[in-house]
């Protein structure tokens, strides 16, 4: 008897197969890849645009807001349209807003052009692992979810890297022309080696669940991304919160009442995939919040440039290269929930480390807690993503894998902004605490200063007020550091709980549903 996918359809040749892995992780790579390219651009696009610095933070922002607000339209659409046809779509909009921003010659433009890049990741982030699941046989789908997060977890950690060495050598437009190739190669394997797939089960599309969730989770990103510039009691920040968070009950209380929700509420009925979706929240919350703050003490504590601080990273990035295809085989065997708890396990030690963290701590206090928590995210994301995926209906891979992708988008943003502002509040504290009783430029210029401080700008601090307010600025960032940090490493430690409770009980997790030659495997319309 032939292999079959998940979706009960004969899998394709090898051949075949593994282009269309290499299809998804170009295209995921790139995605990932323009997470944190751009970042280390905006000092250049800063002193070519000049724009202000409100409008700084939204080229980054616009991207991050329309990505984890379309992430759960795109995957339905591809369930409901086709997911090729969809993956496609996206990949040519990303390739051609990618090149729009390169070319933009004012801050509006490539704040607009940023917008629109998100439209195209929105699409390809959920849909790349649903054609996996419609694509792979059940014993290799581990492999492929590994090597899968793997690429993932590549693009995001070498993203410093690649920005820091295209910015200096090349120009800020080169984080954005890098993505045209990449996505004229990755165009190319999808359409000769890609199949398509859809659910057949759907026959229309929820227009008002999908206005609600869309509104509710563009409400939610907004809210916390603008908590940078509004306090969490500000009057903006509450109403947007509250709005947003109506939005989503009142989604809840639709779909409950549709025929054909845009999201099955039965997802959460299963424990396996309920627990998914919390641990993606946590892992977000706590590793992108973590390694906001710690990308500013390398750069701006320690000193090194952009590309110095990406070199010095290549410990994570390798671990992450290596391990996560071995943690796809190490899945089926030994089960995602013992992965997934070892891995954030490695991870909140990694944190536990890096918090001990000083301004003048040497490379190797810090090299070997960027390997372990390369290995611990390894471990965790593949083993993450094939629980998900194993729990539910494999016609919905493109909804469920939305579900998945936006609680981790959301949960990111969740910790760029709170743990974020936790070091922000400790080190303004720490720091009016210490220059209390001091006079001169300190008193003179508290305000800037204190900007300054919390944004770890210690030379700009030095410029204007000397070495020892330096001193006492670097003191008092890394006491906000310290906090944010350890914060991280309890949310992994409070995910490592959250696996053992979420799956007491259930037997050892497989990627995907199990079922023997007698099973009738569900319907899954499936174009050549």
């Amino acid at each position: 008897m032939s292999e079959t996918a998940p979706s009960g359809q004969p899998v394709q040749t090898d051949r075949r197969m593994w282009l269309t892995l290499f299809a998804m992780c170009f295209a995921l790579f790139m995605i990932m890849l323009d997470n944190t390219v751009v970042n280390v651009a905006l000092p250049t696009i800063q002193s070519d645009l000049n724009p202000t610095q409100s409008q700084l933070q939204w080229i980054i922002n616009a991207y991050i807001l329309v990505f984890a607000a379309l992430i759960l339209l795109g995957g339905k659409l591809g369930d409901r349209f086709g997911r090729k046809k969809l993956f496609i779509v996206g990949v040519i909009g990303f390739t051609v807003w990618s090149a729009a921003c390169a070319l933009a010659t004012t801050t509006d433009q490539l704040i607009v052009f940023r917008a629109l890049q998100g439209t195209g990741a929105a699409i390809m982030n959920p849909l790349s692992l649903s054609i996996l699941v419609a694509t792979f046989p059940r014993p290799k789908l581990p492999q492929a979810i590994g090597i899968w997060a793997g690429i993932s977890g590549l693009g995001l950690a070498l993203g410093p890297l690649v920005g820091g060495f295209l910015t200096e050598h090349v120009g800020w437009s080169a984080v954005f022309w890098i993505n045209v190739p990449i996505g004229i190669i990755a165009l190319v394997a999808v359409v000769f080696a890609v199949r398509e797939s859809r659910d057949e089960t759907v026959k229309s599309l929820d227009v008002v669940g999908t206005a609600l969730v869309t509104a509710g989770l563009f409400g939610l990103t907004y809210a916390l991304i603008g908590t940078s510039d509004n306090a969490w009691v500000s009057v903006r920040t509450l109403g947007l919160l509250g709005l947003s968070v109506a939005l989503l009950v009142a989604f809840v209380w639709w779909e409950s009442r549709h025929k054909e929700p845009m999201v099955p509420l039965g997802f959460f009925k299963s424990r396996v995939f309920s627990t998914s979706i919390i641990v993606a929240v946590l892992v977000g919350f706590g590793l992108y919040g973590s390694l906001f703050v710690v990308t500013l003490y390398m750069q701006n504590i320690r000193g090194y440039s952009a590309i110095d601080a990406g070199i010095r990273t290549l410990p994570l990035t390798m671990a992450v290269m290596f391990v996560a295809p071995l943690a796809g085989k190490l899945n089926a065997r030994l089960g995602s929930a013992r992965l997934m708890g070892s891995g954030m396990a490695m991870a909140c030690v990694a944190m536990l480390g890096l918090s001990m963290l000083e301004f003048d701590s040497p490379y190797s206090h810090i090299w070997p807690f960027y390997l372990l928590l390369g290995a611990g995210i390894a471990l965790t994301m593949p083993a993450m993503s094939a629980a998900a995926m194993g729990a539910i209906d494999p016609r919905k891979a493109g909804v469920g894998s939305g579900v998945l992708n936006a609680a981790r988008q959301v949960g990111g943003a969740l910790g760029i902004a709170v743990l974020g502002s936790v070091a922000a509040t400790i080190t303004t504290n720490a720091w009016q605490q210490k220059t209390q009783g001091m006079g001169g430029v300190i008193v003179a210029k508290a305000d800037l200063l204190t900007q300054l401080v919390e944004g770890a700008q210690a030379q700009a601090v030095n410029a204007l007020a000397g070495p020892k307010a330096m001193q006492l600025a670097m003191e008092s960032w890394m006491e906000g550091f310290h906090a944010s940090v350890l914060a991280g490493a309890f949310l992994m430690a409070t995910a490592v709980v959250v696996v053992i409770v979420g799956f007491r009980g259930v037997a050892k997790p497989q990627a995907v549903p199990v079922m023997d030659s007698s099973d009738t495997p569900p319907p899954v319309a499936v174009e050549l």
